[in-house]
Order: structure tokens, then sequence, then C-alpha cells
């Protein structure tokens, strides 16, 4: 039996080193110029903000919170739905705000009798609605127009939540997606309409504090629950 063996002659073994330090060589330089590619469009993992809450945050602020009431020239009273919409802001006002209440009368128009009028019902409404009256104050504005009718205006300071103004369409979207990225615009309206939500906005800033326990409810709920287990227990 015959054993072959194979031999490299040290050329071949010098040619077969060359190769590999080639191929080498070459895999670090693809290495190096993807990094390259990365490092010039100036990519870095977290850098970019792509979340909605930190585009479009929910910003708790003072803002003027107004209601119009519409008047007619021949009023000499608030209708049903007028009373009711009244009640509405007074109902706002005793939810956020502590302030002064402006009822701000026209003058010089069309309805600046009926207005002033009219304006006399709106704060006994007020008043009723449990606002005091020190808070109450009657101001006048001038109308645009003499011909115009121009509303009672009741205004208030109130702090409230809102967001920045929705719309901004300043890139193209199809950029935004070949980059993986929500747009500007992306979860504004949502921010908005949460923000418009939120019935005390203080509740954005902390949890409301616990209120005391109610002694005598808890020894009622707790007999009940023991009769009950004694009743399922018998059976």
């Amino acid at each position: 039996m015959k054993t072959k063996f194979s031999y490299s002659s040290p050329r071949h073994a010098g040619k077969m080193r060359s190769a590999s330090g080639i191929l080498a060589t070459g895999l670090a330089g693809l290495i190096l110029a993807g990094c390259g590619a990365f490092q010039g469009k100036h990519v870095t993992v977290g850098s970019i903000p792509d979340d909605y809450r930190t585009r479009h945050p929910i910003i708790i602020s003072e803002q003027e919170q107004s209601v119009d009431i519409p008047v007619a020239s021949s009023d000499r009273g608030l209708t049903q739905s007028m009373r009711e919409t009244v009640r509405g802001a007074a109902d706002k006002y005793r939810a956020t705000a502590t302030g002064t209440i402006q009822i701000m009368v026209p003058v010089n128009s069309a309805n600046a009798g009926a207005a002033n009028a009219v304006s006399r019902e709106i704060i006994e409404i007020l008043k009723s609605e449990g606002i005091p009256a020190d808070r109450l104050l009657t101001t006048t504005y001038p109308s645009i127009s003499p011909q115009d009718a121009a509303p009672i205006r009741i205004s208030f300071l109130s702090t409230t939540a809102s967001t920045g103004e929705c719309g901004r369409w300043s890139e193209d979207m199809l950029k935004n997606a070949d980059e993986n990225r929500n747009y500007k615009n992306f979860g504004c309206s949502s921010q908005s309409n949460l923000a418009a939500q939120i019935a005390n906005p203080g509740d954005l800033l902390g949890p409301r504090g616990m209120t005391s326990i109610d002694a005598e409810r808890r020894g009622v709920v707790i007999e009940s629950f023991r009769a009950n287990g004694a009743g399922l227990a018998e059976d």
C-alpha cells in the first residue's frame, strides 16, 4: 500500500499567506467604510427624539377662558339655553379658577341697551351658582360697528392644560419614512385632545391627597362581609 504525501513549496505557502492577508485587509476596509458611512450621517443611537410626547408636550399654564352670550336688540332676558350656558361657565370657573369673573357688556352697538339689561340677569345666575359677588366685575367694551349685535362676554383666567399649535408640515413625509422616523405633526392631535379632556390640570403635576376614612361605613361593609361569609360557610 502506497501512502501519498502532499507537499507545498515555500513559494506556494507564501502566496497563500499573501492571499489571506489581502482578504483580511479587504474585510477590514469594508468594515471601516461602513463605519465611515454612518459617521458621515451623524447617526447616534438615542440622539434623535422621536417621541410625540416630547415633541408635543402638555403644558400647564394660565389662559383666558371666555363664553359669549349672543343678545339681540329686542331681547329683555335670557332664554333657557342661554341660562344653561351661563351655568356651564360658572361650573368651569368653580373647577379651574378662583379669581375675578368679568362680565363684559358692549357699548355703542345696536343691542347695547338690551345687553345692559341682560347682563343683570347673568350676574344673578352667577350668584345663584355660588360665586361670591365680590368676584364679579362688570366692564364694557366698544363694538366694532354701531350696526353690530355684539355679545356679552363672560371671561376669567384659569389654569389649563394645552399643547402647542398643530399642523406643522415642515418636512417631507417620504423622507421621514426612509429614515424610519415619525413626522413632526405626528401625535399632536391626540395630545391636544387629551389635554382638553383633563378636568383638573393639577392631576398632571401630582396625585391628589387621600380623603379621611369613613369609619362608620367601613364597619357596615365589614359586618356585611362577615354575615355573607358565615352564610356561605354554613351552606
